[in-house]
């Protein structure tokens, strides 16, 4: 059934009782673009949700210092109401149920990877068509798995995945990171990470991110070399972005690449910009172009408008 989900969100929501429900937040983002696309075969026009969400969270201190904590998020595609090309309307994001204490968080379920939590925001184009997982491996949501997040200590945050085999074939696999400093630029001058993969969806990944602010201009920068296990193909590149605030305008800009050794180079550019209309709500523009070495580029033209709650 394909609003599954969705009923079951409001079947626990309206079995809750008053005292619990002062712990419960329903959360979540609508982003919709229109946008023209150019994929190699010729220009489209198509509305496009991206990755828009809604989910429940909360907790309940169960003893002094501890707290039990859970979270349970879909994804639903606004700009298709009916199933497209055999995929639901409603799927699964990340959901977990964990502990949380004085040393961090152990949470068993589907979430971020560690690799994956340690990119701060140095994606200017995150959920969009310039997003860098388009260029780079590593951006996990993986189940199976105990994931632990570390309180801060003197600036400093550890994360760690460990998935588990699930069945006699299956292997383990990991992903570990190290940061340092406030990944939203509010509260340090700069952030920067360390995080590397084992075997996580078929990669051994080693990825190095830093930002900062100079001048009122928020700056990122992130190293990344993988290798993908079943062929030892080996890829390195990097990512550069910018963003600028001037009144309600912000303005945007980010490059990458890829050199990889069996020739699927890829780079891309995008150039953009959001107008704030609301602390939750904002329009923006872009501009995302792909260079590949072995197939036709991309292109892509977009408008949208994105509500979060």
């Amino acid at each position: 059934m394909k609003f599954a989900p969705s009923l079951l969100v409001l079947a626990v929501a309206s079995g809750m009782s008053f005292s619990a429900m002062a712990d419960v937040k329903l959360y979540g983002k609508a982003n919709l673009t229109v946008q023209s696309t150019d994929e190699g075969e010729g220009s489209f026009t198509e509305l496009k949700s991206n990755e828009s969400r809604f989910g429940i969270r909360g907790g309940e201190q169960i003893t002094d210092g501890l707290e039990a904590v859970y979270q349970f998020e879909f994804m639903v595609d606004v700009s298709d109401a009916d199933s497209k090309n055999g995929k639901d309307n409603i799927t699964a994001r990340n959901q977990f149920l964990g502990l949380k204490g004085k040393y961090g968080l152990i949470a068993l379920g589907r979430d971020y990877s560690a690799l994956r939590k340690s990119q701060g925001k140095v994606d200017q184009f995150n959920d969009l068509e310039g997003d860098f997982k388009n260029v780079f491996k590593g951006e996990v949501r993986t189940g199976n798995a105990i994931h632990y997040s570390s309180s801060s200590f003197n600036g400093f945050r550890a994360y760690a995945t460990y998935v588990v085999e699930d069945n006699a074939e299956g292997d383990n696999t990991y992903s570990a990171a190290l940061t340092y400093g406030d990944r939203s630029l509010k509260e340090s001058k700069f952030y920067a990470a360390i995080a590397g993969d084992y075997e996580m969806e078929g990669y051994d990944i080693l990825r190095a991110t830093f930002a900062t602010k100079l001048a009122g201009v928020k700056l990122g920068a992130m190293y990344q070399t993988q290798e993908r296990i079943e062929d030892n193909v080996e890829g390195d590149g990097f990512l550069v972005s910018a963003a600028y605030d001037i009144n309600k305008f912000t303005l945007k800009a980010q490059y990458q690449t890829l050199d990889s050794d069996d020739g699927f180079d890829k780079s891309g550019y995008s150039i953009g910009a959001d107008y704030n209309l609301h602390k939750s709500t904002r329009l923006f523009a872009f501009y995302t172009d792909y260079d590949y070495k072995l197939k036709e580029d991309n292109s892509y033209v977009g408008l949208g408008l994105e509500y979060k709650f």
